[in-house]
């Protein structure tokens, strides 16, 4: 009988991230982890909608990065991650969706923004529009739609089905949004149990 290490439920990258091996990640090579960040399972990652370009269009290199997260970003179960899309040159076309550090996206969460600053919080159940903007420390409460194209301010709480702004973020509770503690509590194995 022989006895095969078990493996762990994550994959954790030479950057430090840790990836769920029940995630789905599609298009993996256009999809940049900027490094301790975690994917947990029934997290869809879609690297695979990428930017297409007319056949007659030669305007030097187009970058095929899909999503790039930052640092120390957490993604719930059940979240989903896609690029915002929309005719551009007579082709529906897919744009970057690029997040910032220390982003929180809750669980069944989906995000189709262009843009993530740093230090965001989304909670659990909310949509996030095509191309909406997303600046830093900003909270979005569970349950909220953000409509396409909005552009959430910094230091902003919004909530609400469409999304509005029902708040700022009171001085100095910034550290809330720091996740480096949150990173080292997942994917740890247990400690080995004495014989």
């Amino acid at each position: 009988m022989s006895r095969r290490p078990v493996k762990g439920e994550y994959i954790e990258t030479d950057a430090g991230n840790k990836v769920s091996r029940k995630a789905n990640l599609v298009g993996t090579q256009n999809i940049i982890l900027g490094g301790k960040s975690i994917i947990q399972q029934d997290v869809m990652i879609r690297g695979d909608l990428v930017r297409t370009l007319p056949p007659s269009t030669s305007s030097g290199p187009v970058s095929n990065t899909a999503v790039s997260i930052g640092r120390y970003c957490f993604m719930s179960r059940g979240s989903c991650l896609r690029p915002p899309g929309r005719m551009w040159k007579d082709v529906y076309s897919h744009m970057p969706l690029r997040m910032g550090d220390h982003v929180f996206v809750g669980a069944n969460t989906v995000v189709a923004a262009a843009s993530i600053g740093n230090h965001v919080h989304i909670g659990a159940n909310v949509v996030v529009g095509d191309f909406a903007i997303i600046k830093d420390y900003v909270k979005i409460l569970d349950g909220t739609v953000v409509p396409a194209n909005m552009v959430i301010a910094s230091f902003s709480i919004v909530a609400g089905q469409p999304a509005r702004v029902i708040g700022e973020l009171p001085e100095g509770g910034h550290e809330a949004f720091e996740l480096r503690e949150l990173y080292k509590t997942v994917g740890n194995a247990p400690p080995p149990k004495a014989v």
